[in-house]
């Protein structure tokens, strides 16, 4: 996630790509068919790239510095913090930043989590309405309605972020709880008398 610009990332790949592509020759089998999917895929596959310097472009303005000093404050993010260039790094920006490189820094860490760089969120998406569509030829709106809402309030059973278990997209979303699921249709969901 963390890296040059989509410029440099772009150079990076055609030559990667111009490299495969003199190797062809001698596995044209199993190398032709992978230098066309990376021809054809440059776009797709660099488009996290441009998102990241376009939102990084936005923080320069916003805080009215040159677009590479937030460019190294977002390379330094990939740094270990074992490592004691990375830290003479970070004095270098502090002092030139002064109080806004927390800031810029917060940012920045936003702007990485909340970049997607691979086609396996929309895969994932896909794989679990799969299920749903499996046994019907045609579907009604009502039905995509109801599948909707039904998964915007099912409670995560289990989730790798544990501030996200026992929740629903639309609770994580929205930062406020809700009724059961039941509850907000209409229903009352049955109790057993004691």
């Amino acid at each position: 996630m963390v890296g040059p610009t989509l410029e440099t990332r772009q150079e990076l790949y055609d030559f990667v790509v111009e490299e495969l592509q003199a190797r062809q020759a001698k596995a044209p089998h199993r190398i032709g068919p992978v230098v066309r999917k990376l021809k054809n895929g440059r776009d797709e596959l660099l488009a996290f790239a441009q998102e990241i310097d376009q939102c990084l472009l936005c923080l320069a303005k916003q805080y009215q510095i040159a677009p590479q000093v937030v460019h190294q404050l977002f390379l330094l993010q990939n740094l270990p913090l074992t490592l004691p260039a990375r830290w003479q790094q970070e004095k270098d920006l502090r002092a030139l930043l002064g109080h806004a490189f927390y800031t810029i820094q917060i940012d920045i860490q936003h702007i990485i989590d909340s970049t997607y760089r691979a086609s396996s969120v929309v895969e994932n998406l896909n794989s679990r309405l799969r299920n749903y569509f499996f046994l019907r030829k045609h579907l009604s709106n009502d039905y995509l309605d109801l599948l909707r809402f039904f998964l915007n309030h099912r409670r995560f059973q289990r989730s790798e972020r544990p501030e996200r278990v026992g929740k629903s997209p639309a609770q994580i979303l929205t930062g406020k709880e809700h009724p059961h699921w039941l509850n907000l249709l209409g229903f009352r969901p049955f109790k057993k008398a004691a």
